[in-house]
């Protein structure tokens, strides 16, 4: 996850974010400057940007929910919370093979991260208890 250069972040925010309905919509056109001035648009806050997906995920907007997660992690890949996010979201779309993934990428970055770690252990108990559901659906005949 941490092959992105610098310079391609912005571009990145850009297209994940204008790619989306809602949000292109938010997004103000460029104003031309008047003198030749260098303009540096600010970064978005990566929190912010947590704080806005999990919000939409709350109104049953998962894939704007994950744009804003993924946009948290482009906008600082160094933050474990971004990609807990990110996988919060997946695990409740009942994806939990892209959700172990990004809570392991947390953890890569913060290992004492309890979120991640509490997650993870829901994560196999829901596939431990899976098992035996099926497993004992097989011994009974139930397919």
């Amino acid at each position: 996850m941490r092959f992105l250069s610098d310079s391609c972040l912005p571009l990145l925010m850009a297209a994940l974010l204008l790619s989306h309905p809602a949000m292109a919509a938010t997004v103000k056109k460029p104003v031309k400057p008047a003198a030749k001035a260098a303009i540096v648009d600010p970064q978005p806050d990566p929190a912010n940007l947590v704080s806005q997906a999990r919000d939409a995920q709350g109104r049953g907007e998962t894939e704007l929910a994950l744009r804003l997660a993924q946009a948290a992690i482009v906008a600082d890949p160094a933050r474990p919370s971004s990609y807990d996010a990110l996988a919060d979201i997946y695990a409740a779309a009942n994806v939990p093979d892209a959700a172990r993934n990004y809570y392991n990428e947390a953890l890569s970055i913060d290992p004492s991260d309890v979120s991640a770690q509490k997650a993870i252990a829901a994560l196999n108990r829901g596939a431990t208890d899976k098992r035996a559901a099926n497993a004992q659906g097989t011994k009974t005949g139930n397919p």
